[in-house]
């Protein structure tokens, strides 16, 4: 299933080259409204968006784009964290979209959220210092791992960092056997490469430079793996 930063059973949009029909997160739009409080108790959500956040070293004046924002939860914590930066959030899900405009408003956040397709990214060459994206990539097929990637690293400024958090390689067997869920809710064509390990690969086939994974986070569904790549700054 693809697009948002979500866990298990995350909505996928489709038609469009990430797909051709409509999921709703958590496999059931009645089920939605409780998306983020799964996410917390599964995926130790807290941990690696902090863990995400401190690798991106977003500093004040830079633009971000969250890609697969979901409910908003990572960009919210950006703008606060870093209230000079400019937070953008771009997901496929409307309802997730609106979810996370409304939590933005509570919550006093200058983030913003549109909805969109990570294959065709509706900004311009060189926008963002810092591409962020948690729990996305899974939901793409391969050919849609590359056009996002080819993507984020056309919308990225010169020396502009990509960072991700997804799922990853599994450290032993009791992690691959765990993460087997989630292949059995998101499709195992679309999460084959993430349990071999190749997300740096992709990210430096769309040209990316120092594509490499940084660091792993155990979770109830198997190992999420921080990964990060820059655009060449010439």
């Amino acid at each position: 299933m693809v697009n948002g930063n979500g866990g298990p059973g995350r909505g996928r949009a489709k038609p469009s080259p990430e797909g051709d029909r409509f999921v709703p997160a958590l496999g059931f739009a009645a089920l939605t409204p409780l998306y983020d409080a799964v996410i917390a108790v599964t995926v130790r959500e807290s941990t690696f968006r902090r863990a995400l956040l401190a690798q991106a070293a977003i500093a004040e004046g830079h633009r971000v784009l969250d890609l697969g924002s979901g409910t908003g939860t990572l960009a919210i914590l950006i703008g606060r964290e870093v209230p000079g930066a400019r937070v953008e959030g771009l997901d496929a899900d409307p309802a997730m979209v609106g979810t996370a405009r409304r939590k933005a408003a509570l919550a006093g956040s200058g983030a913003t959220f549109q909805h969109g397709d990570a294959t065709r990214l509706p900004f311009a060459d060189a926008t963002f210092d810092r591409v962020v994206s948690s729990l996305f990539f899974h939901h793409l097929p391969p050919a849609g791992k590359r056009q996002a990637a080819a993507e984020i690293a056309r919308v990225l400024r010169p020396g502009g960092e990509l960072h991700v958090a997804d799922w990853g390689p599994a450290p032993n067997p009791v992690m691959r056997a765990l993460f087997l869920m989630v292949q059995l809710l998101d499709g195992f064509e679309n999460t084959r490469e993430n349990v071999e390990g190749r997300l740096p690969e992709v990210f430096a086939g769309a040209g990316l430079a120092e594509a490499a994974f940084t660091g792993t986070i155990a979770t109830a569904f198997g190992s999420l793996a921080l990964c990060r790549a820059r655009r060449p700054a010439a």
